[in-house]
């Protein structure tokens, strides 16, 4: 499928939108120059178009196999992520002592967000892989370091995260895997993992598990839950690959799409791993991990609506049918134009978020300041809710857009929606997102959402005088966002619960708005368009989600189980 990277698109948002000049001048990202990055942006995006898109189509005809207790990768794999780990994409934000770049995530971010535009089946395994080197990075023991970290910034080793079991999806703490002391240092792992993105390929050289096993003094819950990383192969003295390790895959799940990432089914017979972390200090450790991906699979959702949206494009401008002005096909409809907006106006809308809550992640690991932390813990949520919402929403109107060809598969736009439908399930899914934004994220009483809603305003103020219109409905979006606020840290948790959903979509959709508008007021002409597009017709969005989360929990449990069954 033909992709093009947006590098200019990403280089006007860095630059101009989402503040990360501020950090390129911090002392650990000095070298982070505008020469830089045009360089690697530019880099990357080449690899992206003439490498990687040619594999989209590959990977969902030709899918993932298991032979033999083999997985064998889909056509073109290999060479795709060899050209992955040669270009040292997987270790961008690895530390240098390691082997890594030490570049901003925010760049990543980008990196990333073209991989998943161009193939997301192959994008997904150097995300996790870049998720299990920052865990290593924060929680192991100097040993664990040295022997892995070079091998994962590399790419001669993968890495995964196996937390899911067939009793415990969400509810983590109900796992049962156990890890017992062999009384060298090392533990002995035996259970079953489902749902392993990437659980193992046949291109890299090891492949290593970050796994949650309870040790026998475990108490219940996810208090009682301790990390191990447990490789496929066990690592020699001189930090090769030895014996097989007491692992393997079972089976390969037949998945909605993604068909070119093998998820699998993986049991552990006594396999040998070691601790990450403290005694029974698991969920803090693979949070780091889970943190890191959920950001990124923000941008997985962005990158497929990317990718979606060109494909779209590129049918409406060669299709004729119907009586078209100008150029004769359907992209001089309005209806077409309509839907076509629409997905550029989103998508620009989630990048936006996503690449501000990456630059608050790099500024809180740069300054270490109370506030960039809190501002990027914010962001994370909405940035994986609204991202993959965007990518699940523009990825099916891409399919109205081919008409009756969208859902033939031959015509390629079926594939980002069944691709892209399953980001909105893992990592957490949505609801748990809105969950974690309206409890854990509003501790502090709502400061966060407050400071955030004031630099909406701030941003509407700026654009008074060139954009009045505009600048008053950001204006008062902002302040009915600021007034459920105000409602919504009141409320005991059901009710914040059951209205945590919408609550979370208003908010993306005001972020949106103060984004656009930022847009408009520092670029050309079809900026000030797409926001007045975005603020007029997708904004009024808001205040019906408002209306819904101040409906708190009040008739959700007027019927019984019994009385929601198909009469």
């Amino acid at each position: 499928m033909p992709y093009r990277a947006p590098v200019e698109e990403y280089r006007f948002l860095l630059d101009h939108v989402v503040g990360f000049d501020r950090v390129a001048a911090t002392d650990r990202f000095a070298e982070a120059t505008p020469d830089m990055v045009q360089a690697i942006l530019t880099e990357a995006g080449r690899m992206c178009e003439e490498v990687l898109a040619p594999l989209q189509r590959a990977g969902d005809t030709h899918p993932a196999r298991l032979e033999n207790g083999v997985v064998r990768t889909s056509p073109g794999f290999a060479e795709g992520y060899r050209a992955i780990a040669e270009g040292g994409w997987v270790g961008m934000t690895a530390d240098p002592e390691f082997g890594g770049m030490g570049l901003p995530l925010a760049l990543a971010s980008v990196v990333n967000e073209m991989m998943a535009s161009a193939c997301l089946a192959l994008q997904l395994n150097p995300l996790m892989t870049q998720g299990q080197i920052e865990a290593l990075e924060h929680h192991a023991s100097d040993a664990v370091k040295a022997l892995y970290l070079p091998k994962l910034a590399s790419g001669e080793w993968c890495g995964t995260m196996n937390l899911t079991e067939p009793q415990a999806g969400s509810d983590v703490g109900a796992l049962k895997t156990r890890a017992e002391p062999n009384g060298d240092g090392t533990y002995a792992i035996t259970g079953q993992k489902i749902y392993i993105s990437w659980g193992d390929n046949d291109f890299s050289a090891n492949v290593c598990h970050l796994v949650l096993a309870r040790l026998p003094d475990a108490a219940p819950g996810t208090k009682g839950i301790s990390l191990f990383i447990v490789p496929k192969y066990l690592p020699t003295e001189d930090g090769g690959v030895g014996a097989a390790n007491g692992l393997q895959v079972v089976s390969l799940e037949h998945k909605l799409g993604l068909h070119g990432s093998p998820t699998a089914v993986m049991a552990y017979e006594g396999a040998t791993g070691w601790m990450i972390g403290e005694d029974h200090g698991g969920m803090a450790a693979m949070f780091t991990m889970m943190n890191n991906a959920r950001l990124g699979v923000g941008g997985q959702g962005i990158g497929a609506a990317e990718g979606a949206y060109q494909h779209a494009l590129a049918h409406a401008r060669d299709r004729r049918q119907g009586r078209a002005e100008g150029s004769g096909t359907i992209v001089e409809h309005a209806d077409v134009r309509r839907m076509l907006t629409t997905m550029k106006a989103e998508i620009l809308a989630a990048r936006a978020i996503a690449l501000a809550n990456a630059a608050a992640i790099d500024m809180a690991g740069a300054t270490g300041e109370a506030a960039w932390q809190a501002r990027a813990a914010f962001l994370t949520p909405i940035t994986k809710a609204f991202g993959t919402e965007t990518g699940i929403f523009v990825a099916t109107e891409g399919i109205q857009v081919h008409g009756g060809m969208g859902v033939i598969e031959e015509a390629g736009a079926a594939q980002y929606s069944r691709d892209v439908r399953v980001t909105s399930i893992y990592e957490g899914t949505n609801g748990i997102q809105a969950m974690d934004l309206v409890a854990r994220k509003m501790k502090d009483g709502g400061e966060m959402a407050y400071t955030l809603i004031d630099e909406v305003v701030a941003e509407a103020k700026a654009c008074q005088s060139d954009m009045p219109d505009l600048a008053r409905a950001v204006w008062e979006a902002a302040e009915s966002l600021r007034e459920t606020t105000e409602w919504l840290v009141a409320q005991d948790m059901p009710d914040r619960f059951a209205g945590a959903v919408p609550y979370l979509r208003a908010f993306a959709r005001v972020l949106g708005a103060g984004y656009h508008l930022r847009a408009a007021r520092k670029g050309a002409a079809p900026r000030r368009a797409l926001a007045r597009f975005y603020v007029e017709r997708l904004l009024p969005d808001h205040a019906g989600l408002l209306a819904q989360t101040r409906c708190g929990a009040a008739g959700l449990y007027d019927l019984a189980v019994a009385d929601l069954a198909v009469a």
